[in-house]
């Protein structure tokens, strides 16, 4: 395959954001995001679990549309794993906003194709080359003549386009799974709010409210139906491989990533076990709402002790995770945090936390219906991980020209 070589300068032109005021920055969703290096995923792309959000006066020239290409120019001295990355503005219902730490990649040459462009920025190569030419101590930065100066071979256009066109088809395949998940899930919250939150549940109209609950439904602490912690490692060979899973890698309901560890080398915090059908809740910063349904899980899998996990024992996992991802819980873990510099709740939280139960009929017809709906947005997630990993390999397979197209 015949290439030419190129220099990113001659052909993108890189526009810094704005330094937008930190007072000003919210943790609720207010359906305008800050966008930050934390919206950019291991490898590039976007993600919009772990988003910030804005409440003040916004300038015209830094609103972010739809389909905008943009890179990291600032990321964490311990983890530059984001550094240089690219990844497009997603269409969405919300507004995004470009900040100081995020270059807006607009192209200058029509030599070569802005797709092909964009996949070029997710290479090893190139990703490496701009982590290896960072500034900065306690912050790792590049800059925009650091990228500029970055040179590389590609084929023709027209082989670039095909390229381009081959690795979006993954993500559209991903995005659709997304969309997919978001539906199943919002489906159940709606149910759940609709018959234990609004108490529009089947045969409401002709159910007794006695001290304020339908007959049947009872006020009670959540230890009464769960157990905390209740699985921990134990007879694990040293040379066993496992799958780590710690606070930084779980979002709001994903876990983005598993770390493989000879259980020798895991670190200390490599404790906690959870089986089908547990809830992991982040004891550190429940305001960041770190969470997941573990459902299927590994055989292999670890969790850092840094979670609660939250195992059923008389109510289905269905109710008791929509219970617990409900903002009035969040609510209540918030209030129950210790300490300033890292606020954390403890299990006894979760044990002590007041609810209210309805009756097992209404659990069970609640459960029939929601489980299949949490069991195929799992199933879904799985895909999207293994597209990921599909795609991921054939990047510098396309990009290299050892597979031709």
């Amino acid at each position: 395959m015949k290439t030419q070589s190129y220099r990113l300068g001659n052909l993108i032109n890189i526009k810094h954001g704005y330094a937008f005021s930190g007072k000003n920055i919210v943790e609720d969703d207010n359906g305008i995001v800050l966008v930050t290096p934390g919206n950019f995923r291991i490898g590039g792309g976007f993600q919009e679990e772990k988003c910030k959000f804005f409440n003040g006066e916004i300038p015209d020239d830094y609103r972010l549309k739809s389909g905008d290409f943009i890179v990291t120019m600032t990321d964490l001295s311990k983890a530059t794993d984001t550094l240089g990355y690219s990844a497009y503005v997603p269409v969405s219902s919300r507004k995004y906003l470009h900040n100081q730490r995020i270059g807006l990649v607009s192209l200058i040459s029509d030599q070569c194709d802005r797709g092909y462009l964009y996949w070029l920025m997710r290479t090893y190569g190139y990703q490496r080359t701009i982590a290896n030419t960072a500034t900065g101590a306690s912050v790792k930065h590049t800059s925009p003549s650091k990228i500029y100066d970055y040179t590389f071979f590609a084929p023709d256009k027209s082989i670039q386009c095909r390229i381009a066109d081959i690795l979006s088809a993954y993500d559209v395949l991903i995005e659709n799974n997304q969309k997919q998940i978001r539906l199943l899930e919002e489906a159940a919250m709606r149910l759940y709010k609709e018959w234990f939150v609004y108490l529009r549940f089947p045969g409401h109209e002709n159910t007794p409210i006695v001290d304020g609950l339908p007959v049947g439904w009872s006020s009670c602490r959540l230890m009464d139906h769960i157990n905390v912690n209740s699985n921990n490692v134990s007879g694990y060979n040293s040379d066993t491989e496992i799958q780590y899973i710690d606070i930084s890698s779980v979002s709001q309901g994903r876990i983005e990533q598993k770390t493989k560890y000879l259980y020798k080398d895991a670190p200390g915090r490599a404790k906690r076990l959870a089986k089908d059908g547990d809830i992991i809740w982040s004891m550190v910063r429940p305001n960041l709402k770190a969470y997941s349904l573990i459902l299927s899980p590994d055989y292999n899998d670890v969790f850092s002790t840094g979670f609660a996990v939250l195992s059923p024992n008389s109510i289905p996992y269905t109710f008791l995770y929509c219970l617990v991802i409900q903002d009035s819980f969040v609510g209540y873990l918030v209030n129950c945090t210790n300490g300033a510099a890292y606020p954390a709740v403890k299990p006894v939280h979760f044990e002590e936390a007041k609810v209210i139960v309805p009756n097992d009929l209404l659990l069970e017809k609640f459960h029939s219906i929601t489980d299949s709906m949490f069991r195929k947005a799992n199933a879904l997630d799985k895909q999207i991980k293994i597209l990921r990993t599909a795609r991921d390999k054939l990047i510098p397979k396309l990009m290299s020209g050892e597979i031709e197209v």
